[in-house]
């Protein structure tokens, strides 16, 4: 199965290592760079996304937001997937991520068992095609 190359953007220390942890032990995602906050995710973008297959991002951030990455990756017409991955996946911020074009909201909380299953379709091929939620 492909390597999944992942971008992380997310302020917390703790977080990103079990995260970055996790996903390297359980599913074929390889973290390429992390982030902590939108200008440092934004000047990446910027730089060049194409060894990028996967972006996860957190909505709180260090300074900016995970939705100001979001509109930047849609402005910068970036090819990679796009995961919000936050503890406030409330209906309102489930919509404004999807018009900014992420391809799914998972929560902190209790989701993260559907971002290693979704990463896991994305290197077998069944997950749908960047832009698509689902």
């Amino acid at each position: 199965m492909p390597v999944i190359r992942t971008y992380i953007v997310e302020d917390n220390l703790v977080i990103l290592g079990n995260l970055r942890d996790a996903l390297e032990e359980l599913t074929d995602v390889e973290v390429v760079g992390t982030a902590a906050d939108e200008e440092a995710a934004v000047n990446r973008m910027r730089q060049d996304t194409r060894g990028i297959d996967l972006m996860i991002i957190d909505v709180f951030l260090a300074s900016g937001s995970g939705l100001g990455v979001l509109r930047s990756a849609q402005q910068l017409n970036v090819q990679a997937r796009r995961v919000m991955l936050t503890n406030y996946a409330t209906p309102e911020i489930r919509r404004r991520c999807a018009e900014l074009g992420a391809n799914r909201v998972f929560d902190k909380s209790n989701e993260i068992e559907h971002l290693i299953d979704y990463c896991g379709r994305i290197s077998d091929g069944t997950a749908t095609v960047p832009g698509a939620l689902g």
